[in-house]
C-alpha cells in the first residue's frame, strides 16, 4: 500500500521479490492492486506462482521469472523502493497460505547498507539472467529467455559460484597471511 501512495504522489512505485512459491492469494491481489497503480513488479518464483503478469489493466506492470539451474534456491528477499529509502526484508516463508497463516515463519529486516548492497547484487543478476531464466506469459506457460550474441552467456547462478569462489580465495589469503604472522611470532620467543 505505501508503495502505491507514494507512486500515486510522484515518486514510482517498485516492489521486487524473490521467493519459492506465490500461491497466497491475498498477496496476489495486493500485488494486482500496486501493478493496476502504476507500480513496478518484479517477481522472481522459482516453483508455483498463482499470479499471471502482463494481463492489460490487471498485471501489466508485473513480470515474473522464474529461474532454473544447478540449485533449487529457497532464499526470500523482498525489496520496495519506499520513495528512495530502500527496504530490504529476508524470510523463511514461501508466499503461501499455509505458510503465512499456520507456520511459524520469519521475515527480518536488513538495515546494513553492505548487506543492502549483496541482495541488489543478487536480484540485478536474476532479474537480468538470460541463460537460465523463464518468463512467465499472461497464460501461464514459461518461454525461455535466450542470451543475444555477444552477451553474457552465463546463468545467474554460474556468475554467483564464479563471485562465491573469488571470495573464498580472498578469504583463503587472508587467513593464511594472518595465520603465517602468527607462527612467525611464536617462533621468535
Amino acid at each position: 500500500k505505501r508503495e502505491i501512495d507514494q507512486h500515486r504522489k510522484g515518486n514510482p512505485g517498485l516492489i521486487q521479490m524473490k521467493t519459492n512459491a506465490l500461491t497466497d492469494f491475498d498477496i496476489i491481489a495486493a500485488l494486482y492492486q500496486a501493478s493496476m497503480a502504476g507500480v513496478k513488479v518484479d517477481l522472481l518464483v522459482r516453483d508455483s506462482c498463482l499470479l499471471r503478469p502482463g494481463i492489460p489493466g490487471l498485471s501489466d506492470n508485473i513480470r515474473v521469472l522464474s529461474l532454473v539451474g544447478r540449485f533449487l534456491e529457497h532464499s526470500s528477499i523482498y525489496y520496495f523502493r519506499n520513495n528512495g529509502q530502500a527496504q530490504y526484508y529476508i524470510g523463511s516463508a514461501d508466499i503461501m497460505k499455509r505458510n503465512l497463516e499456520r507456520r511459524v515463519e520469519v521475515i527480518a529486516p536488513v538495515e546494513a547498507p553492505s548487506l543492502q548492497a549483496q541482495l541488489r547484487e543478487i536480484l540485478d543478476l536474476q532479474l537480468a539472467d538470460r541463460r537460465g531464466a523463464w518468463d512467465m506469459q499472461p497464460d501461464g506457460s514459461y518461454v525461455q529467455r535466450q542470451p543475444a550474441a555477444g552477451a553474457e552467456q552465463r546463468s545467474a547462478q554460474e556468475l554467483l559460484i564464479e563471485k562465491s569462489e573469488k571470495r573464498l580465495a580472498e578469504a583463503r589469503r587472508l587467513y593464511k597471511k594472518q595465520y603465517s604472522k602468527k607462527i612467525a611470532k611464536r617462533k621468535n620467543k
